[in-house]
């Protein structure tokens, strides 16, 4: 097979790159170099993200900059800022031993005059999201006349996110007789009409069929009645102990409501959407990246351009309204020749539409069965066993405890002892899914009709209605004391932000959960007893987004440990049980705006 010094690489680029593990070309870069190397012809190259991409335009980028000026030669235009960021950094690694090489990244959401004061210094690549790109422009920050190179990356996402105009306005000003380089999951209408205004003579590279997915991919879909979408979704999670997935919504409402619901059923989880802050979507997603989320819920728009390694499923809560954008939700997973799930929960009116996204994308779907709380058991249970058997032992951390454990253990058999051991983890599943109903719908079955499968236009009632909620049970026993917090909506303080506060602050996920009530201004959230003084502590001097905020008992009522709406936030109690969840209380009639529950 070929390598990377058969190619022909800089010498320096090539200890750049042997230093993270590259050795052997992907399907995409060997396709693409050797046509770069040896040639001007501009390019239109179809592949799936996460095909390695950057580093097949970014290596011969490099290779071929003058080094004996500092004129600006190469432009690469992203969707987002968090590709833009990556993409310069990847390319600074790749140059790490040609000091020559200057690469500074311009976004939106940024200090401007930071990223002015980069680019007096020089810039030999810019690496650029079209809207700043334009804005800096205009101002006559950049000089693109000298412009060798220009990559437009995640084309379709440039052109689906609205900043076609933009990219118009900047292919113009750009020297006209650059190389243009164009990469893109999908070949429309939009990406065909660009080659030919924009390009000479493209020469067109497909890694697999063209608009098909990722080979490493493979494709489910379930059927479920729409109330108990939620349910199948945690099935499915609670199926794949070691998941890390995002999971797709529709809109921001579902996605905030997703994500509310997984924070307080105990999943390290949390929402990715359009109201966010910059700053607020930049703390959630390096707590993804660091796996200290394992569930991201987001939309299609706030997930574009994330650049996210080794996730194991992609989630399909609601399938896309755009077929074409079922390929970049899947192409999250199934990156860098790992394997990836990406899996659809659709009710009986919807299956349609998988016949639509396998002829579009040529790829056929597998229809899965929602596992059974029996099967999710079993799953756990044999997790449980291999986590003991992999677990890494401190033997001088333990040893002068052992004396004491060994005495009061001796009355156990082995047998006994391995029981007891595998029970502490095992039996909430256990509990969770005792006498767990069949979420799957059977199509054959005698009296199944579309009236029964309202798909999703019934769903948000069903949603309201938690009459077949899952609803994921407090630790046995134990009191709960009310806290206060003095932010609220108009700090746009939702439920799952308020748990990540209390796991960062802590920094202990062992604290039970139980109603959480988000009012305008204030906050009340219900602590397990025992940890209320550790929340008061870690809580003393902070703040939030710049403002100071006070915590405090709310008052001395307490309630037991039975009651409904909590959670357990240990990820170790994931899972919920089958019993129905009482109705939630009618909205008061004399009042405007009914306070949310979560």
């Amino acid at each position: 097979m070929i390598t990377f010094k058969d190619l022909e690489v800089d010498s320096r680029i090539l200890q750049a790159i042997t230093e993270l593990g590259f050795e052997r070309p992907m399907p995409v870069q060997a396709e693409v170099l050797p046509i770069l190397f040896s040639s001007e012809t501009d390019m239109v190259a179809l592949a799936q993200t996460g095909t390695g991409k950057t580093a097949a335009f970014g290596i011969p980028i490099i290779q071929k900059l003058d080094l004996t000026n500092k004129d600006t030669e190469a432009l690469v235009l992203s969707p987002t800022r968090e590709l833009c960021i990556q993409i310069a950094n990847d390319l600074s690694v790749y140059s790490k031993y040609i000091p020559q090489v200057t690469v500074v990244p311009v976004y939106g959401g940024a200090s401007i005059e930071m990223q002015q004061k980069a680019l007096l210094k020089g810039a030999k690549i810019i690496v650029a999201t079209p809207g700043r790109m334009l804005d800096l422009l205009k101002r006559g920050n950049i000089n693109l006349s000298n412009l060798q190179r220009l990559v437009l990356d995640e084309a379709d996402e440039m052109l689906n996110m609205g900043f076609k105009d933009d990219l118009d306005a900047i292919l113009e000003r750009a020297s006209s007789d650059r190389q243009t380089l164009l990469f893109s999951a999908t070949m429309s209408k939009e990406i065909a009409a660009i080659a030919k205004n924009y390009m000479n003579d493209p020469v067109e590279i497909t890694i697999g069929e063209k608009n098909s997915s990722s080979q490493n991919i493979r494709h489910f879909y379930c059927l479920t009645q729409p109330r108990s979408r939620y349910l199948a979704l945690k099935r499915i999670v609670d199926f794949y102990p070691d998941i890390y997935s995002i999971i797709f919504c529709r809109t921001k409402m579902d996605t905030q409501e997703v994500a509310a619901e997984l924070m307080r059923d105990g999943y390290n989880a949390d929402a990715l959407h359009g109201d966010l802050s910059q700053a607020q979507r930049d703390y959630v997603m390096s707590r993804f990246r660091l796996r200290n989320i394992q569930i991201l819920v987001a939309t299609d728009v706030a997930a574009r351009g994330l650049d996210v390694n080794n996730l194991t499923h992609v989630i399909n809560y609601n399938l896309p309204d755009d077929v074409e954008q079922y390929t970049h939700r899947s192409g999250r997973t199934g990156r860098a020749d790992k394997q990836g799930i990406s899996i659809a929960i659709l009710g009986a009116r919807d299956k349609h539409k998988i016949f639509q996204i396998e002829k579009k994308i040529n790829t056929k779907f597998t229809q899965m069965h929602i596992p059974t709380g029996e099967e999710v058991c079993k799953k756990q249970l044999f997790k449980v066993i291999e986590n003991i058997e992999n677990v890494d032992l401190n033997e001088t951390e333990i040893q002068e405890y052992f004396p004491v454990i060994s005495k009061r253990l001796e009355f156990m058999s082995k047998d006994e002892l391995i029981k007891r051991v595998v029970s502490v983890e095992f039996n909430r599943f256990l509990d969770y899914y005792r006498d767990a109903k069949d979420l799957n719908v059977d199509e054959k079955a005698e009296g199944h009709s579309d009236k029964r499968d309202r798909g999703d236009r019934g769903e948000r009632r069903d949603r309201g209605e938690r009459g077949d909620r899952e609803r994921s049970p407090r630790r046995s026993g134990g009191k709960f004391t009310r806290i206060a917090f003095g932010l609220g909506y108009k700090d746009k303080i939702v439920p799952q932000r308020l748990i990540g506060m209390i796991n960062d602050f802590t920094r202990n996920r062992d604290i039970a959960i139980g109603k959480i009530d988000i009012q305008d201004e204030i906050s009340y959230i219900e602590i397990s007893d025992q940890h209320v003084k550790d929340v008061l502590d870690a809580f003393q001097k902070a703040n939030y987004r710049g403002k100071r905020f006070g915590v405090e008992v709310a008052n001395k009522n307490r309630r037991s440990g039975s009651s409904s709406g909590s959670s357990d936030r240990n990820r170790g109690s994931r899972a919920g049980d089958d019993r129905d969840r009482r109705k939630e209380k009618p909205r008061d009639k004399d009042k405007g705006k009914p306070k949310r529950r979560f």
